[in-house]
């Protein structure tokens, strides 16, 4: 199975020109061996969680961010659709409301970071404070450009502290983004997803595809990487987000609990 970790991962320091990257790319895998594969990742999953729970000395914050329509709802739900709910938090991020305005960018946030033995996801994240805020000038750039060092503050004090940050970025091509419009046009259970304000945030593709590459340059660590998945084929999406969260909980080399007691020699009248 070919290691889509790393291929996928944004190694740190280094500059992604997302226009050189196909968002269709499979790396040799077929629809139907992939959906033999994810099977396998979800059972998997399912285990790791169990004993990410079990330990509860730690935590998994799971990072999903993209373009519109490029695929985060669906990788929650197919991806994430084997793990036990009660060990799993989603947080989705609007634009900032009441206490959320009066306080610093990352209070709303660290609020929502998953405690040990549970599973965060972020649909959206703090990194809107370094997309939407710079693409329509929000916040000058003297702000917004100090924030990728905080960001990075504040994901290695998560590491530091038990929290094992994994970030992807769902990139589709803009003929694949007006594919998924139509769709949601034409399909009345689909109407509700289209907002006109969609079709004004896409006159700004170019400045969101610049701003997610200095995201990528700025905030690919080696203790909160980024992994670009090329999600135009929403199977294969699915396959790499599995295969990489199960490597990422894997190399955390979680383990059981002892007993609190000896329990041999216990018995049952």
């Amino acid at each position: 199975m070919k290691q889509l970790s790393k291929e996928l991962l944004v190694r740190p320091g280094s500059r992604i020109k997302l226009a050189h990257l196909d968002p269709s790319q499979t790396f040799g895998y077929e629809k139907e061996a992939a959906a033999e594969q994810l099977e396998k990742n979800l059972g998997r999953l399912s285990v790791l969680q169990y004993l990410l729970y079990a330990e509860a000395r730690r935590s998994v914050l799971v990072v999903l961010q993209g373009i519109d329509a490029g695929g985060k709802d669906g990788t929650i739900q197919h991806v994430m659709s084997g793990l036990n709910p009660q060990g799993v938090r989603v947080t989705s991020f609007k634009i900032p409301e009441g206490p959320e305005k009066r306080h610093d960018y990352l209070w709303r946030v660290h609020r929502a970071v998953p405690e040990f033995g549970q599973i965060g996801i972020f649909n959206r994240s703090h990194y809107e404070d370094v997309l939407v805020v710079r693409v329509h000038n929000i916040v000058p750039k003297s702000v917004w450009s100090q924030r990728y060092a905080q960001i990075n503050d504040f994901e290695r004090m998560l590491s530091d502290n038990g929290t094992r940050v994994v970030k992807f970025l769902l990139y589709i091509d803009k003929d694949e983004q007006a594919k998924r419009f139509r769709e949601r046009i034409d399909d009345k259970t689909k109407n509700w997803k289209f907002s006109p304000a969609d079709l004004k945030e896409r006159e700004y593709w170019d400045q969101y595809i610049d701003a997610y590459q200095d995201m990528l340059h700025q905030c690919s660590t080696k203790c909160a990487p980024w992994y670009v998945i090329p999600a135009d084929r929403k199977w294969f999406r699915n396959l790499a987000v599995s295969q990489i969260l199960c490597g990422e909980l894997e190399d955390m080399s979680l383990k059981y609990p002892k007993p609190v007691a000896d329990l041999s020699g216990i018995k049952f009248e």
